[in-house]
């Protein structure tokens, strides 16, 4: 994996992390669930770091296969 697309992936699991633990802590806490809203931004950003990672993924098939 290149440095940048490494980068990227690392900066997307941070940003997840972050997001992931201040929704535990708001439930756990305070027993208040997510907004909706929040919920689909999180959900953006998984597909989003998935497609990061199968772009990567094909890019080493292909260069595997050659």
């Amino acid at each position: 994996m290149s440095q940048t697309k490494r980068e990227q992936v690392i900066s997307h699991i941070r940003y997840l992390r972050q997001e992931l633990r201040e929704m535990y802590l708001g439930i756990k806490e305070d027993d208040l669930f997510p907004e909706p809203g929040e919920l689909r931004g999180l959900m953006a950003q998984l597909e989003a770091l998935l497609e990061l990672i199968k772009g990567n993924t094909k890019i080493q098939s292909n260069s595997e296969a050659a």
